[in-house]
């Protein structure tokens, strides 16, 4: 699988701008030989939290849905369109959207856990429901979004139902970066499975981004790596075959005990 990771600094509170930004950053890729594309989190309005219940998008009739897609089905290309705000029965939650090259949405995901150090409890509702796979081209695959990289329960359920590639959008800050990278290294080695992160740079109300987005494989090698302070586009093929081989060399999930684990 061909994957575009758009490593995209955001414009704080102009979800058309933003939108109007990676139509152009899309007209401008060659994408004839690529299946997917990834955008960071919040890619639409940056961490505006005290803005989000007046600018937050309704789910049911949103236009940046749309514009993924229609920019999927315009490019034949499955979308992990980051994450947005939208606004449900008086609530914002950080959604991540999963659009097929058919310009079908095929998967959500609310991030179920929230940034005290950012006060996102103040602004933001977390998911009320649990992560779940969702396939394309026949892979199965997952999303978590920025800080649950730190909650290892979630993405070892993704594992235990069948998840090869996981995408972990994010606007994490650089003074955590250190953790980004282990993290991130550790939730596929643990799981046997790839990891393809989307990191914004740049800065935005006195916090600076990590960029770093990677790919990482089965065996924790990072097959490619972003800047620190650069938008940028990262495109890497990923064999996906590998994950079988790495869990049949190492059979992690034969050798669990769930029953003596508390």
């Amino acid at each position: 699988m061909n994957i575009l990771v758009y490593q995209m600094d955001v414009i704080p509170g102009d979800p058309q701008a933003n939108r109007e930004k990676v139509g152009k950053w899309l007209e401008e890729q060659e994408l004839h030989d690529v299946d997917l594309i990834m955008l960071p989190e919040m890619w639409t309005t940056a961490y505006t939290l005290p803005e989000l219940d007046d600018i937050a998008e309704d789910p049911a009739d949103s236009e940046t849905v749309r514009f993924l897609k229609e920019s999927a089905e315009r490019y034949h290309v499955h979308i992990m369109g980051g994450s947005i705000a939208v606004k449900r029965d008086g609530k914002v939650f950080n959604r991540a959207l999963v659009i097929n090259n058919a310009g079908e949405l095929v998967y959500h995901y609310d991030k179920m856990h929230l940034v005290p150090m950012l006060n996102e409890p103040a602004y933001l509702s977390g998911g009320e429901e649990s992560v779940r796979v969702f396939e394309l081209d026949g892979v199965k695959m997952g999303v978590v979004i920025c800080y649950d990289l730190r909650f290892p329960e979630i993405i070892r359920s993704l594992a235990l139902q069948g998840c090869k590639l996981l995408f972990i959008p994010a606007e994490w800050p650089d003074s955590r970066r250190a953790h980004w990278d282990v993290l991130s290294a550790a939730r596929a080695v643990e799981n046997q499975m790839y990891v393809v992160t989307c990191n914004r740079p740049g800065e935005y109300d006195g916090i600076t981004f990590a960029g770093s987005s990677a790919f990482i494989d089965p065996w924790g090698n990072v097959l490619q790596k972003g800047s620190v302070e650069h938008e940028e586009t990262l495109r890497q093929e990923l064999e996906l075959s590998n994950v079988a081989e790495v869990r049949e060399n190492v059979p992690v999930f034969d050798s669990r005990v769930p029953s003596l684990y508390d």
